[in-house]
């Protein structure tokens, strides 16, 4: 579909992305218009956050500004706010601190 089915509050910052980051609040309860298809917040989200541009499924690499950000640790549907709740980052390894008195 055409980006003018996308919500202009929205913006795809690359165009492999999987995600939209937000251009203005948007209260609980509002509508985003994603790929012509109409979807509604749960919860208030802010100036920067992202939601899925399309189904993203459990395990596959989030993509902001054609870059991986996260891994997805659930299927997050169209329209969801992605954020630490639903993926993994894709920055830094984690590390796992070795246990008191070990080495």
């Amino acid at each position: 579909m055409p980006e003018s089915d996308t919500d202009s509050r929205l913006v795809r910052l690359g165009p492999q992305d999987n995600v939209l980051v937000l251009a203005t609040t948007v209260p609980a309860g509002g509508t985003l218009m994603i790929d012509g298809r109409q979807v509604a917040l749960p919860k208030r989200l802010t100036l920067g956050h992202k939601v899925a541009a399309r189904p993203i499924a459990a395990g596959e690499t989030v993509l902001k500004y054609g870059a991986p950000i996260g891994i997805a640790t659930e299927a997050i549907p169209a329209g969801a706010h992605v954020h630490v709740h639903n993926i993994r980052s894709a920055y830094t390894p984690s590390y796992v601190l070795p246990e008191a008195g070990g080495c």
